[in-house]
């Protein structure tokens, strides 16, 4: 829980604060994106070796390994004299980040080998993220009227008590497999060129050379890391895992929701600060209604799952989430802050409802053995759709002139991606291989 609370919470205290933030270091629209991005980014591409490096060196070592280098790269971030500085110590945040989310996960999936007992630890676990997306935005709304940097520096407390409580963790099983060095190069190569070339693609321009060459860069990797995944021995993702159909849909699911969340973070932070004039702490309380009953329904989300089965609370929660997107996308440019932030609730309600149901169903699919992996797959699936949420609605907004019509352009994109995964997990109740 300590774990995920400040991984998830580097990802939401920041957005209210990038005002902020650009004031004092400068920047244009895409380096605000890059901020929020080099921590996705860096998370979501290394997530897998994190899976594969937890089997390795066993879950216990490899989450102390990543909480001190998260420390540090938090301590780093708060003492950032410069834009490029705190992109690149926001890289190392999510290094830590990638060994700290699977590693929490394969230790309460060893700890906890009831499938029911192991759903309400997993709940629990994302009530940690939960309480870190309420907490996040009010946060960082308030310590940035300080000095933006004190988001940074409450980390080292947490993370502290974190490696105090994992000192009295018991040993985790070890399996000397070989690295997947081939993979994992073609991975983030794969991601850092698609994510640069969505991003800077509106201010470069699409045909401009370096975006042409980040595209390029994100096919030629990507077919190389499919091939080594196909043909290596000890591949970081092993293919077979997508034969599964439930496996697939769940990893489609995570992926749009997360980039729905996250991209409606990113936007609504702007819109209440640059369109509305609104300060960051005010800016932080009206994302309060959202967050908070994330923290506060997903012990319910579970508990659902348990009696009605995890198709209810996935499909409802997309069903809900796809009602809140498409408000917001048809709110009226003069509605109350206050009544916007209303209609932002069932975004967060409904994404509450899906992640523990979502990750439980895809740890049952998976042998104890490879829960590692399994679980850096799942929360690869979730990170890479919370990166390019933000890329892909930054750079629609980027391509329009007028920011709320940009605004509604990504929500509906966004909305239409929800409808069609929550059609296809209709289909998970059912047992298909």
């Amino acid at each position: 829980m300590f774990g995920f609370f400040v991984v998830a919470l580097d990802t939401q205290v920041v957005n209210v604060a990038l005002p902020t933030i650009r004031a004092d270091l400068g920047g244009t629209l895409s380096d605000l994106q890059w901020i929020v991005t080099a921590y996705t980014l860096s998370f979501s591409s290394l997530l897998l070796f994190g899976g594969t490096f937890s089997e390795r060196i066993g879950a216990k070592r490899a989450y102390g390994a990543g909480m001190i280098v998260f420390v540090a790269a938090s301590a780093l971030c708060g003492l950032a004299w410069s834009l490029p500085v705190l992109v690149a110590a926001r890289v190392l945040q999510g290094v830590g980040a990638a060994l700290i989310t699977p590693t929490s996960l394969s230790l309460l999936r060893q700890e906890y080998l009831d499938p029911a007992a192991r759903a309400r630890a997993i709940a629990y676990w994302a009530m940690g993220g939960s309480v870190a997306a309420a907490a996040g935005p009010i946060l960082g709304g308030a310590l940035s009227q300080l000095d933006w940097r004190w988001i940074f520096y409450l980390n080292l407390p947490v993370g502290v008590l974190a490696l105090w409580a994992l000192a009295r963790v018991g040993d985790s099983p070890r399996r000397l497999l070989p690295f997947d060095r081939t993979g994992q190069v073609t991975a983030v190569l794969a991601l850092a060129g698609l994510t640069f070339a969505i991003i800077e693609g509106p201010e470069l321009g699409y045909a401009s050379a370096p975006v042409l060459s980040g595209f390029a860069a994100a096919i030629v990797a990507g077919a190389l890391f499919l091939t080594a995944q196909a043909r290596g021995h000890h591949p970081m993702m092993p293919l077979d895992l997508f034969r599964s159909r439930r496996v697939t849909i769940t990893l489609a699911a995570a992926f749009v929701g997360m980039a729905g969340f996250y991209g409606l973070v990113f936007v609504q932070g702007l819109y209440f600060q640059q369109e509305r004039g609104l300060d960051p702490l005010t800016t932080g309380l009206l994302f309060l209604p959202m967050t908070g009953l994330v923290a506060v329904l997903n012990p319910l989300a579970a508990r659902v799952a348990v009696r009605y089965g995890p198709v209810v609370p996935i499909v409802g929660g997309q069903v809900v989430m796809l009602a809140g997107l498409l408000a917001l996308a048809g709110a009226a440019a003069t509605a109350p802050p206050w009544a916007v932030a209303l209609l932002m609730i069932p975004v967060g309600v409904g994404g509450s409802f899906t992640v523990p149901p979502l990750t439980s169903l895809l740890m049952d699919s998976v042998p104890a053995e490879r829960a590692g992996t399994g679980s850096g797959v799942l929360n690869t699936a979730r990170q890479v759709g919370g990166s390019l949420g933000v890329a892909a609605i930054g750079a629609v907004l980027a391509a329009h002139t007028d920011f709320l019509h940009g605004q509604r352009t990504g929500l509906l994109a966004i909305a239409a991606l929800v409808a069609l995964t929550g059609a296809l997990s209709l289909s998970l109740h059912r047992p298909r291989p």
